[in-house]
């Protein structure tokens, strides 16, 4: 599943407004070390808005902190000084109702701000916790970024905040440093792809708040263009605005300066999902957190530049899913589980049937019933192997490969999607509470 949270606000904001909201590191300490956890190549971590802890996503692409109202008792954040005011993300619906709220107090690890302006979104219905298996009630980026100097360490998983007048950078040979633009407070940078045997340069938001590597968006003048016959039309994601549809495929090479990766997946976006993103007339797509994750980065606002590391995870092949399922974490189902246990003093191996001990001890199964997650198919791609062989939208899933699908995360269950070509994958599913049996093989489209 793929996730797009960078935003476009459909009013003008003047930054020199926010002037007065700044994060600064408590006791005047010189750095932060907080850790999180990588979801889908979704930094997810703790944040204390006006004294109630928090799941937030780290979103490089949206510029003030926005709230989902998914939690009870919304009153306990003590949101004041609102007004009303109109979201616009990606996707192909209508504009979002919000309230904007100011002189909010925000904690992020030892990192203060005691007048933070934030959105909070009404509509229950952006809750985007099913589709990433954890709580998310927040995003937070450039307020964060502007204040400090920040390290995102993906091989360690965590971040780093900085205090720019205490912070002195580590010689790094096998460093590259990009230069970074902004627009409406979202950087961007400078890349290169070979599509088609040519290399064509192209400008990227970085938007960790993305799961995807590379996006596109399709533009015939600079040839940027999925190759013929090497593409398949999928469900991207889910915006702010809605649903997100296009093309995904695979770019032979991908070039950061001297930073070269091979086989990139890329996405490719319809018009009518990226219409508002494209008022930024350079945009040639986004790099997010498949790619980003390749890398440990150090972005320094102050002085428009962002470090690359390369670690561990860069030489990984991109992979997709190749099932043409998307799951949602949905309701719960009531799960039968066996225990073993003793009743007496008496123990035979069940095997043997011998007695080994003089104390008579009898081994008992009980049962325990308990509801337990389910995992919904709530997109499945046309003609996929998953289609063909009969799955439809709605069919819970009980086992995969044998096992109970309870004693997986979501995360997990999506991982068996990913794995290489001709992988048997066997499902018990539950269709309108009839029990089911279905395999299909993983198979690849893109060459």
């Amino acid at each position: 599943m793929r996730f797009f949270f960078s935003l476009l606000i459909t009013f003008c904001v003047c930054n020199h407004s926010f002037s007065q909201s700044k994060f600064v590191l408590k006791n005047k300490a010189a750095s932060d070390k907080i850790k999180f956890k990588l979801i889908h190549n979704l930094i997810v971590f703790p944040v204390e808005v006006n004294g109630v802890k928090l799941s937030f996503l780290l979103d490089t692409g949206v510029s003030k902190p926005i709230i989902f109202n998914t939690l009870d008792g919304i009153d306990t954040l003590q949101v004041n000084n609102t007004e009303k005011i109109f979201l616009r993300g990606l996707g192909e619906g209508e504009s979002i109702e919000a309230i904007k709220s100011r002189k909010n107090l925000f904690k992020i690890g030892n990192a203060l701000n005691v007048n933070q302006t934030l959105y909070v979104i009404f509509d229950t219905s952006m809750d985007f916790a099913p589709r990433l298996g954890v709580p998310i009630h927040g995003i937070i980026g450039y307020d964060l970024f502007k204040d400090f100097i920040v390290e995102v360490n993906y091989s360690g998983r965590y971040i780093r905040l900085n205090d720019p007048k205490k912070y002195k950078p580590k010689s790094c040979r096998k460093c590259e440093v990009l230069d970074l633009e902004f627009y409406n407070s979202k950087p961007y940078i400078n890349a290169e792809v070979d599509i088609k045997n040519d290399r064509v340069p192209i400008k990227l938001l970085i938007d960790s708040g993305g799961s995807d590597a590379l996006w596109l968006f399709e533009d015939k003048k600079k040839k940027i263009t999925p190759e013929e016959g090497n593409y398949f039309e999928d469900f991207l994601g889910n915006g702010l605005s809605g649903s997100i549809y296009g093309k995904r495929s695979k770019v032979d090479k991908f070039y950061l300066k001297n930073f070269m990766l091979e086989h990139v997946n890329v996405a490719y976006p319809d018009s009518a999902s990226i219409y508002y993103a494209r008022k930024f007339v350079d945009r040639s797509g986004s790099i997010s957190g498949e790619l980003l994750r390749r890398f440990n980065l150090t972005f320094n606002y102050g002085k428009n530049q962002i470090t690359l590391k390369r670690n561990s995870n860069f030489k990984r092949p991109f992979s997709y899913n190749k099932s043409g399922i998307s799951l949602e974490y949905g309701d719960v189902r009531l799960v039968r589980e066996s225990q073993k246990g003793v009743d007496g003093n008496r123990y035979e191996d069940p095997q043997s049937r011998v007695q080994v001990s003089s104390t008579p001890i009898i081994l008992v199964t009980t049962y325990k019933y308990s509801f337990k997650p389910a995992f919904t198919i709530v997109e499945l791609r046309k003609n996929s192997p998953a289609m063909r062989a009969g799955l439809m939208i709605n069919d819970v899933i009980v086992s995969i490969n044998g096992k109970g699908s309870y004693e997986y995360t979501l995360q997990e269950m999506l991982q068996h999607f990913y794995g290489r070509d001709g992988k048997r994958i066997r499902l018990k599913i539950d269709r309108d509470g009839k029990l089911m049996d279905f395999q299909f093989d993983l198979e690849s489209i893109i060459k």
